[in-house]
């Protein structure tokens, strides 16, 4: 089934291509902004199914995986390498958009009509605020965070839980099947919703080629495609790392996360993409306690194609207007980025409100980004499977230096479908030395 439903979502982002072409040519405004109205219902309740699932899945997976690394120590030694990992992803990705942006200069002539400098862009803009970042992070309750779906929050959480699950030993163990069930259901549950997936993908591409049409391509060929060649640079650094690490096995993890990187391109959704995500990495043999840790902190820290876009873009709209800035603002910017967008993970559009911040810190008139609204669609399209890849590659690593990888699965299965996938019976045993091994 996964299989089919990989070449199933493959085909509706083509027939979305082809239909919305067709409907942009040739129907009239108001037919395409009531058929983008309908379309958005489809992609609406895609995402709704999607929001429904993200919560208990990612508290059971990683309170299950957490209870099963054995020990605290080692919870902490997976935090302490995941966040360095991060820190040095983000570095890159940042880098990279701002050394492209310079060498290629998509924003010099680029022969657009410039926005009055006064104009308001329609994003708020929000400066980096520690308290409300602190507040982002620790939860003040795990039921409004569960029902707002802020993962950072439910991470959180689900580490305070899992830990004091250790703690109390064999207390927890009735507990401990409970989760393990919950995880299984998750797994099921989870297979049930992405049958939806190729209609949402379909309703998606057409609904936003209807109503702004493959001309507007044209008029940023360059801006678009140089960012894109960007992502595939990344995307070879992200896979480079990771083959200095594990070896040749980083170089099929693509065709493990193939559904998830269609899902995240056609959605522009991380949350769409993060289900069919922690499935393919534990295909791969990344061990659940590894992945279901490391890949919900990577939806907040570890976002490396906005990033790369966030500097790009800035840059871009500086080039537009003419302003020149000097290799000391770049790199003030870059750290200024660099920090700033960890607090934005809960924001709608994360990354435009950085962005709009940036501009403002640096005297670059905030209506640029009505330069770059038009096309951010097609643009976090791509972005967002290049999150997917690097918190895929950023699991796979992490699981090396934890002990190793589980011998993999064929990459077209479909997700356990009974209790045998439950962490705590049928999971590969950890090898001998690693925490909580068990005979």
């Amino acid at each position: 089934m996964a299989k089919r439903l990989t070449l199933y979502i493959g085909i509706a982002l083509v027939l979305g291509i082809i239909v919305g072409s067709i409907v942009n040519a040739t129907a009239s405004p108001d037919t395409i902004e009531s058929l983008v109205k309908y379309l958005g219902l489809v992609t609406f309740a895609f995402l709704r199914l999607i929001k429904m699932i993200i919560a208990p899945l990612v508290f059971g997976t990683l309170v299950a995986g957490i209870s099963h690394m054995g020990d605290t120590a080692a919870l902490g030694r997976v935090g302490l390498r995941s966040m360095l990992w991060f820190i040095g992803a983000s570095l890159v990705s940042l880098s990279l958009g701002l050394i492209l942006v310079n060498l290629f200069q998509p924003g010099v002539g680029i022969g657009l009509e410039l926005p009055p400098a006064s104009a308001d862009a329609g994003v708020t803009q929000t400066a980096f605020d520690a308290k409300k970042f602190v507040g982002d992070i620790i939860p003040m309750s795990i039921v409004d965070a569960m029902a707002t779906n802020t993962i950072l929050q439910i991470v959180v959480f689900s580490v305070f839980f899992g830990v004091a699950m250790t703690a109390i030993g064999e207390k927890a163990a009735p507990l401990q099947k409970g989760i393990d069930a919950l995880v299984d259901v998750m797994l099921v549950l989870t297979g049930y919703v992405m049958r939806f997936a190729p209609f949402a993908v379909f309703a998606a591409v057409c609904a936003v080629v209807s109503e702004e049409g493959l001309s507007i391509l044209v008029d940023y060929a360059r801006f678009i495609g140089t960012f894109y060649l960007g992502l595939a640079i990344l995307w070879a650094l992200l896979l480079g790392a990771g083959f200095l690490v594990t070896g040749p096995r980083i170089l099929q993890l693509p065709r493990y996360i193939k559904e998830p990187l269609l899902v995240a391109f056609s959605t522009a959704s991380s949350e769409a993409a993060f289900p069919r995500t922690l499935d393919a990495l534990d295909r791969f043999g990344v061990p659940r306690r590894i992945g279901s840790f490391v890949l919900p902190l990577g939806y907040s820290f570890n976002l490396d194609g906005s990033m790369m876009y966030m500097t790009f873009a800035t840059i871009f709209i500086a080039q537009a207007y003419g302003i020149d800035l000097t290799l000391g603002q770049e790199i003030l910017m870059l750290l200024t980025l660099m920090l700033t967008s960890k607090g934005m993970a809960a924001v709608p559009r994360a990354s435009l409100v950085v962005i709009s911040a940036t501009l403002a810190m640096f005297g670059i008139p905030e209506a640029g980004l009505l330069l770059i609204l038009g096309v951010d669609h097609f643009l976090d399209m791509g972005r967002t499977a290049t999150n997917v890849v690097g918190n895929t590659v950023a699991s796979v690593v992490i699981a090396k230096w934890e002990g190793g990888l589980d011998n993999p699965q064929a990459p077209e299965l479909d997700p356990p479908h009974a209790p045998s996938s439950s962490l705590g019976t049928a999971h590969p045993a950890p090898r001998e030395g690693e925490p909580g091994g068990v005979s």
